[in-house]
């Protein structure tokens, strides 16, 4: 299996705290990654430097082989990589259609004076975002909400829509931020089915989860952070036994989905 994404020892510093340090990772086309650790341990800032929304300040991210922009999301998202967020962001005046047409619009080709003047090739081209947004928005499950308003939504079918925007922008890794943060059993189920659901349809997923069980049962590799700096990575199986994991963050329960 090829690899598509590989970090190369990559640091960031917020004044004295070393936020990430040396972190290096490579993640395979069309597997599940996750990435784990204990609160503050850097998942999230490694989330947002690999997304532009931090620069890094040390390393290299490269991208099936190319290097990823610094510090430009929108660069970022077009040149492959999607992601969501822990604290859901969606436009919730917006219908969850209109939610994903905005994802959709990084791929677009008119410009400024084509939407102005309504020409022919940018009426077809916001026809085209339409359908997509609506074949996505069938794709995650929830099409008969296409014209709610996005604050209207459960919670569930919030996070649904997040990822139905992410996937808009036609990326090759979508990273998930904690996407089962707040949901239910049935809902967390609906959730790992969609994500294998995703990878089997050809798409490289990186998640950063709390729910250690659903990681351990879906992930096909993972790796830990503890205070800035990756402690192991491997299958589920051999990370959960690992000396340094079970200090550092599992606490001996590898079970416990509330750690």
């Amino acid at each position: 299996m090829s690899v598509l994404l590989e970090a190369l020892s990559v640091g960031k510093r917020f004044g004295g705290v070393q936020a990430l340090k040396d972190v290096s990772l490579t993640i395979r086309a069309q597997e599940i990654y996750g990435l784990i650790g204990p609160n503050g341990a850097g998942k999230t800032t490694f989330f947002n430097v690999l997304t532009g929304l931090y620069t890094r300040d040390s390393g290299d991210v490269l991208l099936a082989g190319a290097p990823l922009p610094l510090g430009s999301p929108h660069l970022v998202a077009r040149a492959g990589i999607a992601r969501t967020f822990q604290n859901i962001r969606l436009f919730g005046n917006m219908t969850a259609l209109e939610n994903v047409m905005v994802g959709r619009h990084v791929r677009t080709r008119i410009g400024m004076f084509g939407a102005i003047l309504r020409t022919r090739s940018q009426r077809e081209e916001e026809a085209a975002i339409r359908r997509r947004a609506e074949e996505l928005l069938h794709y995650v499950g929830i099409a008969h909400r296409a014209n709610d308003l996005a604050r209207h939504l459960a919670y569930g079918d919030q996070r649904r829509l997040e990822i139905a925007r992410a996937l808009a922008t036609e990326p090759k890794l979508l990273a998930l931020d904690e996407p089962a943060a707040g949901m239910n059993a049935t809902e967390t189920g609906a959730l790992r089915q969609l994500i294998l659901g995703l990878r089997a349809d050809g798409l490289t997923v990186l998640l950063i989860e709390h729910d250690v069980k659903l990681v351990m049962g879906l992930c096909d590799r993972v790796a830990v952070l503890d205070y800035g700096e990756k402690i192991a990575e491997d299958v589920p199986e051999v990370v959960q036994k690992d000396a340094k994991v079970i200090e550092a963050y599992l606490g001996g329960n590898v079970g416990d989905s509330s750690t």
